[in-house]
C-alpha cells in the first residue's frame, strides 16, 4: 500500500502519518529522515520529529539523496519524512540528482515500494500561499508539484491534512488494514 499524506507546515500532517503507520500495526517500521541539519532550526525540528516517535517502534534511516538506494528489505512499513526536503536536497545539493530529481526520486519511491508492505509518504502542500517567488523557487516547486502528482497517481491513498484534520482525497485509509 502507497499512502501520500499531503498538507501545510504545522497542519498536523506528521502526527497523522505516525498515528496511520501505529493503525497498520505492521511491524518492523521505519522512518526515512530526509531533512538535512544545516542549522539550529533543522536541529530543533529533527529533535522535535524525534521525540514523537519516541517509543512507536520505529528504526530510523538518515537519506538524505539517493533514495533510489536505500534498502528497505525486511521492513513492514516505511514512513519517509518528508518529500520536500528530499526534493530540494536531490536539487541542490552537491552530488544530489539536480534537474533530474524527478525522475531519480520516483525510481526510489517505486524501489522501496516493492520492497515494504506500507509505504507512507509526508509531503508539503507550498502550492496555494498566493506569494510571488523568484524564478529558483519556483522551479523548486513546479518538480514537487510533478513528484507529488505522480506519487498521488501510483498511492492507494491520498490524503491532505489541514488543521489536523485528514480530508481523504482518494482511496480510503479502512481499505488498507
Amino acid at each position: 500500500m502507497l499512502f501520500l499524506i499531503t498538507g501545510g507546515s504545522g497542519s498536523g500532517k506528521s502526527e497523522y502519518a505516525e498515528r496511520m503507520v501505529l493503525q497498520l500495526g505492521t511491524m518492523p517500521r521505519l522512518y526515512i529522515a530526509t531533512m538535512y541539519p544545516f542549522d539550529e532550526e533543522c536541529h530543533e525540528r529533527i529533535r522535535r520529529h524525534q521525540a514523537m516517535r519516541t517509543e512507536k517502534g520505529f528504526e530510523t534511516l538518515e537519506c538524505y539523496t539517493g533514495l533510489k538506494d536505500a534498502d528497505v528489505t525486511g521492513y513492514g512499513t516505511v514512513l519517509l519524512e518528508c518529500m520536500s526536503n528530499l526534493a530540494a536536497n536531490e536539487l541542490y545539493q552537491e552530488g544530489g540528482a539536480g534537474k533530474q530529481c524527478v525522475e531519480e526520486i520516483l525510481e526510489g519511491v517505486r524501489r522501496i515500494r516493492e520492497q515494504c508492505e506500507h509505504l507512507l509518504i509526508v509531503s508539503n502542500e507550498i502550492f496555494s500561499d498566493g506569494i510571488e517567488y523568484d524564478e529558483e523557487t519556483r522551479e523548486y516547486q513546479q518538480y514537487l508539484a510533478r513528484i507529488n502528482r505522480q506519487i498521488a497517481s501510483m498511492a492507494d491513498v491520498v490524503a491532505e491534512v489541514v488543521y489536523s484534520i485528514p480530508l481523504i482525497h482518494k482511496g480510503s485509509p479502512e481499505d488498507v488494514r
